[in-house]
């Protein structure tokens, strides 16, 4: 019993040091070397990443060096290298880098079109992004990096930042027996007495910059070596002190740096980049999707408990004699028992469809399940794509199984799930594929570290064709010996005439699309804003809720249509069911173009508004998809359900 306490201690120890959202902290003794490290430089203007040395900064001595980049890194244009900036915990001090070669005439046009185009450099310190504090119209507004340079209004000259003010905010960290520390790269560790001296440290816990353009001059900093004294500057207003860009310059870089004590604890250290703003809006967001579902419930409960169930009890107190003489008399839905399970058109396409919107719908809920529960923090870099990745590849046994299961259902037989099974595996990536390539070349035209590398392209190819592709097949195989779904009545062998409508029904079906997408549509705004104005997205418990709440919406507004397409004596309801849900990804994409033309105004150049509309297209494919499926399953439930209380012969 002892031994069993002792092990409980020892968990809850465990558990006491373990935190779960950030990656493990490093901590510094006074004096340590610490170096930042710098991301590619962004714009919101163009959305196109170019890598930090590309213009002319100083490098370090010991040359340029890559960080480990994981997929989700990669693929979202990251290029992380080490810097020359060199902080030591606890010392304050006002240092040279470098003075730079007279500028070139490629260099200038460089250096002003970055500035013009607002590119910000992104500079990272124990993981912790540089933060800037800049107020607009009294208001403090929190920006992330800072820019390459600025162009005063009514002025054609251009100013290079070339001096850094940074604060480091360090919180003293005090051991205990048994804590876990280390860094993401070299995992955890658990300290002992023995090293519990060296625990007590210092832990980074902020790190904030002030951008500053000061003019020097270059004959007396040329003799000055890199990290020797430069005396402390304070920020110049007047432009004649600032470092102008222009040809023969040469520019010196130098930076201070002063380490404040704080409060704030390591794991509390991303608050500062996650503070949820619009909680309100998150809120109305979710009661106006209540509000929706609510009603529509409500026409749900009539059709079943008022119409449905009236119609069936009435209809099973008659007698045969009387059930036949009715029959003939019969109207709405019970019309079309003979042809409502009639093998739609395209029948092989909406069992690829089904197939990939099951692996779409998988992939999305089990990563906005993980990241609301903490495991994809922000502070691991491309750990949220590298996750749906992974997750796309192994769902694609759900994919190949719902296919064929469906394929079966429809054709009443297992021949031919191995090419199903094959187009399933081919389907969502090929398009996916398609889009990206296309955008890749316009990537590679600019000279971009988004595009991806040829050498990622083998590997996700790779990582498709020896995952994907097997897991689908088995997935398919396993489709084949599930037990098939029976129709409940019988298929006449003759075609019932459909009669004709005043207005076409798919009208209706694409009007349908409109009530799922009111309950999206504010999580869209903050959704976009992180992907193309560079803001940090964590309120993914948020999210969590919209996307419960969006999957019973497209549940009711498919049932709702497919009984309404019943009742008029349409039997054909098998694609209408899946675009009733589905064409929700039709307004998805009409409001990010609405995005880009109102709240992107500043996006410039044709390649970066490609970019712009490619992505939003494989997002609102992967949406229709996703949605579609989920309105499609409960439909055919829903058909299945009704005609199964029939007893036509």
């Amino acid at each position: 019993m002892y031994r069993v306490f002792v092990l409980l201690l020892f968990v809850a120890q465990l558990c006491n040091g373990f935190y779960l959202p950030g990656s493990y902290m490093h901590t510094y003794s006074n004096g340590d070397s610490i170096f930042a490290k710098v991301n590619s430089l962004t714009s919101i203007e163009t959305e196109l990443p170019f890598s930090f040395y590309s213009l002319p900064y100083c490098k370090p001595l010991e040359g340029i060096k890559k960080s480990a980049e994981n997929l989700g890194e990669l693929l979202m244009g990251d290029q992380i290298d080490n810097s020359a900036y060199r902080f030591r915990m606890n010392t304050n001090e006002s240092l040279y880098l470098c003075t730079t070669s007279p500028l070139n005439e490629h260099e200038v046009k460089l250096l002003k079109q970055r500035t013009r185009e607002l590119y910000q450099v992104n500079m990272i310190l124990d993981n912790l992004p540089a933060l800037r504090f800049a107020k607009q119209n009294g208001i403090t507004i929190q920006w992330t990096g800072y820019p390459v340079g600025y162009s005063p209004p009514n002025s054609n000259d251009d100013y290079i930042i070339n001096h850094l003010k940074f604060k480091v905010l360090v919180h003293q960290y005090e051991g205990n027996v048994m804590e876990i520390i280390g860094t993401g790269e070299e995992g955890m560790g658990v300290i002992s007495e023995a090293d519990k001296k060296k625990a007590l440290g210092y832990e980074i816990v902020g790190f904030e910059v002030v951008p500053c353009s000061v003019k020097y001059d270059p004959e007396k900093m040329t003799k000055l070596h890199m990290y020797d004294p430069a005396p402390s500057v304070n920020c110049p207003l007047e432009l004649d002190k600032a470092q102008i860009i222009k040809e023969h310059e040469r520019i010196t870089f130098t930076y201070e740096v002063e380490f404040v004590r704080s409060e704030t604890r390591w794991p509390s250290r991303w608050d500062a980049y996650l503070k949820m703003e619009g909680a309100r809006v998150h809120w109305f967001s979710i009661l106006n999707s209540l509000m929706v579902i609510v009603f529509l419930a409500g026409i749900v409960f009539v059709i079943f408990l008022r119409t449905v169930r009236r119609d069936l009890t009435k209809y099973e107190e008659l007698d045969k004699e009387a059930q036949a003489q009715m029959n003939e008399e019969l109207s709405g839905w019970k019309l079309v028992v003979g042809d409502v399970f009639r093998e739609p058109e395209l029948s092989k396409l909406l069992c690829i469809m089904v197939g990939d919107g099951v692996r779409i719908t998988g992939m999305a809920v089990v990563t906005i399940v993980f990241a609301a529960l903490g495991f994809m923090s922000p502070a691991s870099r491309g750990m949220l794509l590298t996750g749906m990745i992974i997750l796309y590849l192994f769902l694609g046994i759900a994919a190949g199984y719902a296919g064929v299961r469906l394929w079966r259902t429809v054709k009443g037989t297992s021949e031919g799930w191995r090419s199903l099974s094959w187009s399933i595996a081919c389907f969502f990536p090929g398009i996916a594929f398609v889009i990206l390539t296309v955008l890749n070349f316009l990537l590679w035209s600019s000279n971009s570290t988004g595009a991806i590398p040829i050498s990622l392209y083998f590997e996700l190819l790779a990582l498709w064709f020896c995952i994907s592709v097997p897991l689908t097949l088995f997935g398919g195989f396993l489709g084949t010996r599930a037990e098939a779904i029976q129709f409940p009545v019988r298929t006449n062998q003759i075609p019932r005439e459909i009669p004709e409508r005043k207005y076409p029904s798919w009208l209706l079906v694409l009007g349908a699309g409109t009530l799922p997408f009111g309950t999206l549509f504010i999580e869209l705004f903050f959704i976009f804003s992180s992907i193309w104005l560079g803001r940090f997205y964590y309120v993914f418990g948020f999210l969590l809720i919209v996307l419960l709440l969006l999957v019973v919406v497209c549940a009711e507004v498919s049932v709702v249509l497919t009984y309404m397409h019943l009742c008029v004596e349409d039997w054909r309801w098998w694609w209408k069911a899946f675009f009733a849900s589905g064409s929700v990804a039709l307004y998805v994409f009409a409001y990010s173009i609405n995005y880009l033309v109102f709240d992107l105004q500043s996006l410039s150049g044709p390649v970066s508004a490609m970019l712009y509309i490619g992505y939003s297209l494989l997002m609102a494919i992967a949406i229709m998809l996703s949605t579609g499926t989920i309105g499609f399953l409960t439909s055919f439930y829903f058909v299945h359900y009704l005609f199964s209380s029939v007893k036509i012969d």
